[in-house]
């Protein structure tokens, strides 16, 4: 809702407070990228214009570094007078010369892998801030850090979890504004109870911290003042134990003309209001921008996008800040297309919403209305609560983290757009509180999968979803990805292009000269015209790429870089039309200029073999341990260990006799912990794991009979079986 809160206090910066201030961002970018966006509006535009439609035959490889890990990569890169700086898995900081590709400093941070139980969606990291000689990233497990430019020495690092006995982590970009540095946190479908916080750029200290949803208030005042008011929209009883969510994992943005820092929040937790709120509410305030003045940490005005947000529709998609003339006036505003469907036009001095339009099929809410702002929502139709229901758009999001770009000149938003939905319902049982674990209280099938999962649930309940008005919708398109080129101010798409299919989705770049480039899961960087989607040029890398390109200028030279490697929401389930499934995932930096040479492709993996035999189940071993370790496996462990075909985890139906062996250890004292497999002792019991380890070892005697009796037949081993992808 768009409202405006009575300032309760304004904090008064300490004497001792921040004497250093950083200059501002370049308001276009052009030989240097000076931010993960490229400018100080994050356009993801430049102004270079020396690689165009007429020559982009002659782009190839200028050099590549190679970064040592199998996880995500989905940092755009920095760069600053010819040094390029990037960020990597969980926080690795990168410092390279950019016209010739000489590393010139590595940071690797000491991180607590014992984080990874509450990442929900692998171990990313979105890139740096670059400031007053000092590079800032944010590690895994929330540790900020100033890093010397010159040498990547640490300077200085704080802690910004405010309470580790929750699920907090950090995977967004730092932003600097003016005197402080600024990072959120991710873990809203844990028990994360989400905030911002600001750092003092010379010394680490803190200067702020918003919080975004209200403590139990029995526990007395709130913690900020705008609290008090945004506690009035929730239910007392909410499950506050839980921690509520809002977690600002991305999307802040230092608004330089307003002085505003601009945080998109996350979704709510547990997902179902009946559970979270039972007497409703908006829950202020999940799933909005929030303008927090840069100096005080006081906010000036909000728009919750997504109202009593159920869907997971968090608001942290990249923000982007210009200027447009919108009914006969010029007026300094944010373009937003979070993950609940719509496009929002809003005046970034004061909150008012100037336009909303859909963009994908959206049956959560029938509009938005003009006079308040507020999303219409369509409790009918969204509402699962009390029986399945079939949302669109789903929780991956109609947009997600992969950058948009804007065009000025244009006036065109383009991006990947995701139009797909989900089956959402409540399963039965208690809904205890789980110490940083998953508290989402929801089970979700995306409409990809429904027609093919509908056999896997009760009748009743798949007689539910057929009767479901939304199931015309999955039958008549089940959903997929387009690269678009979109008018913000109509909503109204210019060219889609299609993807090669629904996960397909990665960050872009456009330029003066007519381009847009982006990478594919396929390991191709493609360069379209901007202006049409025809594609101009595709450049085989033998590696998936999410991230978004940026392009910069040194020694009178062009080039484009984009980071690559497969991963982020659902990333143990690999696709098969992926580089990453047919040519493994190791991570690298790809920098481009024309008459540059070929790109190295990694080679192709061997076929699949058929998985090795299993140890004998332990004695007394029953039908109801395995039923039981399934069901502890599905609740604890399926987020990370899809057991499909090269995942990037390990597929635990494969085990070696030597993983086996310590299987009780693993998970009961830490043994794989610096590889990044957490402990579960405070969990599991003993016989739980013991439980566990049975069903695998089950699994592991099926999955070997199948492929041997495939390997007989002549059928290919990872012939196309059903995944459920509700853990994305």
């Amino acid at each position: 809702m768009l409202k405006r809160l009575t300032l309760l206090a304004v904090l008064a910066l300490a004497a001792c407070g921040p004497k250093e201030t950083a200059p501002p961002q370049q308001a276009e970018a052009a030989d240097n990228w000076t931010n993960p966006g490229g400018d100080a509006g994050k356009t993801h535009h430049s102004q270079l214009t020396d690689i165009t439609a007429e020559n982009v035959g002659r782009l190839g490889l200028a050099w590549e570094a190679q970064l040592g890990t199998n996880r995500v990569l989905e940092a755009t890169p920095v760069v600053v007078d010819g040094v390029m700086y990037t960020s990597g898995v969980a926080g690795r900081a990168y410092a390279f010369d950019a016209a010739s590709g000489k590393e010139l400093w590595k940071f690797e941070p000491k991180v607590d892998m014992q984080v990874n139980r509450t990442v929900c969606c692998d171990m990313a990291n979105r890139g740096v801030a670059v400031a007053n000689g000092k590079v800032f990233v944010a590690a895994l497990d929330g540790i900020l850090y100033a890093l010397d430019a010159k040498t990547g020495k640490v300077a200085w690092q704080a802690d910004t979890i405010e309470d580790h006995s929750r699920g907090g982590n950090s995977t967004g970009a730092p932003e600097v504004a003016g005197s402080v540095v600024v990072i959120g946190n991710g873990g809203a479908d844990y028990d994360a109870r989400g905030d911002v916080s600001a750092w003092d750029i010379a010394t680490g200290k803190l200067v702020w911290r918003f919080h975004v949803v209200p403590r139990d208030p029995k526990l007395g005042p709130q913690d900020n003042p705008e609290l008090e008011e945004a506690v009035k929209t929730w239910d007392p009883r909410s499950r506050w134990d839980m921690g509520a969510g809002g977690g600002p994992w991305d999307a802040i943005n230092y608004d330089p003309e307003t002085g505003l820092v601009l945080v998109g929040t996350g979704n709510g937790e547990p997902y179902s209001l009946d559970i979270r709120s039972p007497s409703g509410g908006n829950n202020l305030f999940v799933s909005s921008i929030v303008a927090i003045e840069a100096k005080s940490g006081r906010m000036k005005w909000y728009y919750q996008e997504s109202p009593q947000d159920q869907w997971d529709y968090d608001a942290t998609a990249p923000m982007i800040l210009t200027r447009m003339t919108i009914d006969g006036e010029e007026r300094p505003v944010v373009l937003h297309a979070p993950k609940n469907g719509f496009l929002y036009v809003i005046d970034r001095r004061d909150g008012k919403l100037l336009r909303a339009n859909k963009i994908v099929r959206v049956n959560w809410a029938k509009g938005i209305d003009p006079r308040t702002g507020e999303a219409i929502i369509d409790n009918e139709a969204a509402d699962f609560s009390h029986g399945p229901k079939i949302i669109f758009p789903g929780t991956p999001g109609a947009r997600n983290w992969h950058p948009a770009s804007y065009d000025p000149a244009s006036g065109l938003y383009f991006g990947a757009i995701q139009d797909m939905g989900n089956l959402m319902f409540v399963p039965p049982g208690d809904k205890p509180y789980k110490p940083k674990g998953l508290n989402t209280a929801a089970a979700l099938i995306f409409t990809p999968q429904l027609e093919a999962a509908l056999a896997t649930l009760p009748p009743p309940v798949a007689a539910q979803v057929k009767a479901l008005p939304a199931w015309a919708e999955v039958l008549k398109n089940p959903g997929g990805t387009t690269m678009r080129a979109i008018d913000p101010l109509t909503g109204k798409t210019v060219w889609s292009q299609p993807m090669a299919g629904w996960q397909d989705r990665g960050g872009v770049l456009t330029t003066a000269s007519g381009l847009l480039i982006h990478g594919n899961l396929a390991g191709q960087l493609v360069i379209r015209e901007a202006k049409t989607g025809k594609i101009l040029r595709t450049i085989e890398t033998g590696t998936s790429i999410l991230a978004a390109p940026m392009t910069y200028k040194v020694g009178g030279v062009q080039y484009i870089a984009v980071m690559a490697a497969w991963g982020g929401g659902g990333f143990p389930y690999v696709p098969p039309y992926s580089a990453a499934y047919q040519r493994g995932n190791a991570g690298r930096l790809l920098v481009f200029k024309l008459d540059g040479g070929a790109v190295p492709l990694p080679p192709l993996l061997a076929p699949l073999e058929v998985a090795p035999e299993p140890p004998a189940q332990a004695p007394g071993v029953t039908m109801d341990t395995i039923a039981q370790g399934r069901a502890l496996f599905f609740t604890n462990c399926a987020i990370c260990h899809s057991n499909q075909h090269r995942s990037i985890t390990p597929d635990l139906r494969r085990m070696q006799p030597g993983t086996h062996d310590v299987f009780d250890r693993i998970l009961l004292e830490g043994l794989l912990v610096p590889n990044g497999m957490p402990r579960w002792d405070d969990v599991l019991k003993p016989a739980d794991v013991k439980a566990i380890h049975a069903y695998l070892i089950d699994e592991q005697g099926k999955t070997r009979r199948d492929e041997i009796e495939k390997k007989k037949r002549g059928v290919p081993l990872d012939a196309p079986s059903l995944a459920i992808l509700s853990n994305y």
